[in-house]
């Protein structure tokens, strides 16, 4: 029953704090261990596409099994020795796997180097939190990459892993910040990753199917509760939550143009190739740098939604369950 309130307390903690420089986060062990493993399945495997494609589907399992089993071990001893430690182990790493306080000063440090006209200042800032090219980008490029990152990770940053964390704990949650840092470090579809990266880039599609449409519809419901349109962002999220190579990413980046009345995504520049991305909502008005407070806003809301919506649905589902076991 303590689950719930080991979510909220990592909830409030990520809000109050964030991602602190000087505390070991878990994410990093996880991008070293991918680095690890990568360098020894390639040994191990046949240097071709087969080969790279079976190394990778190792990695795959490994990777999300082995966090699971070690962070599920380590909360089992701690509620074993005390269970005020179990809690605290809990709500620690569910702190951990949330980036919500982390997504809203970053682009807010973009938005204040814009508010400065510093436009390589702001090309910077931004740098640090998307993966395109960022050196030819306008001041309007820097705020749509800035409000489409914060849009994005709303789901995987924050309502795919309490999605997790409310269905089986931290361990669960990080099971699945495995997945979604193996599919940034190595789901690419260039000549490197084509095929040793594409069990982790499927597995991060499937795992954040069903979240990315919840973390949609919050956004909406935000959208209604913060002054935006609410029938904008579910009319472009209806058109436009496909309009994107991944089955997920233009979900909460198609509700938030609606919502602002933008038009966000489009072309754009990966390691100096031009990649023609379809363009999501429609272009009431021109991008400006005060959209990335409003798609903080939104970002707030919708986590503080998603938050009370799951801790409830988890509650009552343990309360029935105690109920028909009584």
């Amino acid at each position: 029953m303590w689950i719930p309130w080991a979510v909220v307390a990592g909830f409030c903690l990520d809000l109050l704090l964030g991602d602190p420089a000087w505390m070991p986060h878990p994410v990093i062990w996880m991008g070293k261990a991918i680095t690890r493993l990568e360098v020894v399945l390639r040994a191990k495997f046949p240097q071709t596409s087969a080969g790279a494609l079976a190394g990778g589907r190792v990695l795959a399992a490994l990777l999300p099994l082995a966090t699971l089993a070690i962070s599920g071990g380590v909360c089992a001893l701690a509620a074993f020795l005390n269970p005020w430690l179990g809690f605290g182990v809990q709500a620690l790493w569910c702190w951990q796997a949330l980036a919500i306080k982390g997504l809203a000063t970053e682009s807010r440090a973009v938005y204040r180097q814009l508010q400065k006209n510093d436009l390589p200042a702001a090309r910077t800032a931004v740098a640090r939190i998307v993966g395109r090219d960022t050196q030819e980008l306008t001041a309007t490029g820097v705020a749509k990459a800035a409000i489409e990152t914060v849009a994005e990770n709303a789901s995987d940053g924050v309502v795919a892993p309490l999605c997790y964390m409310l269905l089986g704990g931290a361990p669960l949650a990080l099971a699945y910040k495995a997945i979604n840092t193996m599919d940034s470090m190595v789901g690419y579809k260039n000549s490197r990753y084509l095929y040793f990266g594409r069990a982790a880039a499927k597995l991060d599609d499937a795992a954040n199917y069903l979240p990315s449409r919840l973390a949609a519809l919050f956004f909406v419901a935000a959208a209604g509760l913060t002054g935006q349109s609410l029938p904008g962002a579910f009319k472009i999220w209806r058109r436009d939550r496909r309009n994107h190579p991944s089955p997920n990413s233009a979900q909460t980046e198609a509700a938030c143009a609606g919502a602002l009345g933008v038009q966000l995504a489009g072309p754009a520049y990966y390691g100096g190739t031009l990649c023609q991305k379809p363009t999501l909502g429609d272009a009431l008005r021109p991008v400006e740098a005060a959209d990335i407070l409003r798609a903080n806003k939104l970002l707030y809301v919708a986590s503080l939604l998603a938050l009370a919506v799951g801790v409830a649905v988890r509650v009552a589902l343990q309360m029935m369950i105690e109920w028909m076991g009584a």
